[in-house]
């Protein structure tokens, strides 16, 4: 079997053609097209309380949901959300990369095994500073920081009672479990 991969450039022509409509759920991961899992009710629920939350850091960082963030040449992913560097016009005719990113958050209520298999080594090796990846079947927030290779050298698991903190804003985990 011959795959054929896709630089980012070709992601969007695709999308450009009608090939990828608009409201498909993909990413391009190392050159393949890969259907995302639907969003459920808990993740949607999530998703918006991490908007709630974190808002108050919105006159220090742009915050980006569920839109494209440029990894490499050949792989554009689409965190549930993603606090990039300020000012938001400097993604007006540019997709924001992985330099521009403060922290990753991606919410798994199917998606447990892609976030940390496929995704945070991607992260990692994009140098995200931090991704915080919501495991609502475990009922935990696992954070990662100090990217390394295609990993991360500080991970920690936050249960209920704990806090969550970025950019002097804290978050109750339960919040998001």
């Amino acid at each position: 079997m011959i795959r054929h991969r896709f630089s980012a450039e070709d992601f969007h022509r695709m999308a450009e053609a009608g090939i990828l409509g608009e409201d498909d759920r993909v990413e391009l991961i190392r050159g393949e097209v890969v259907e995302l899992s639907p969003v459920g009710k808990r993740h949607a629920y999530v998703v918006n309380t991490l908007v709630d939350l974190l808002s108050p850091l919105r006159d220090r960082a742009v915050l980006s949901v569920q839109n494209p963030l440029a990894l490499f040449p050949d792989t554009e992913v689409y965190p549930d959300l993603a606090l990039l560097r300020p000012p938001r016009t400097r993604y007006r005719d540019r997709l924001p990369e992985a330099k521009d990113a403060l922290l990753v958050v991606e919410v798994a209520e199917t998606s447990l095994d892609h976030d940390l298999k496929v995704k945070l080594p991607l992260y990692a090796q994009a140098g995200i500073p931090e991704v915080w990846v919501v495991d609502l079947e475990g009922k935990r927030v696992l954070l990662h920081r100090k990217p390394e290779g295609g990993g991360y050298r500080e991970v920690e698991a936050l249960g209920p009672g704990a806090r969550l903190a970025f950019g002097g804003v804290e978050v109750p985990a339960e919040e998001l479990l």
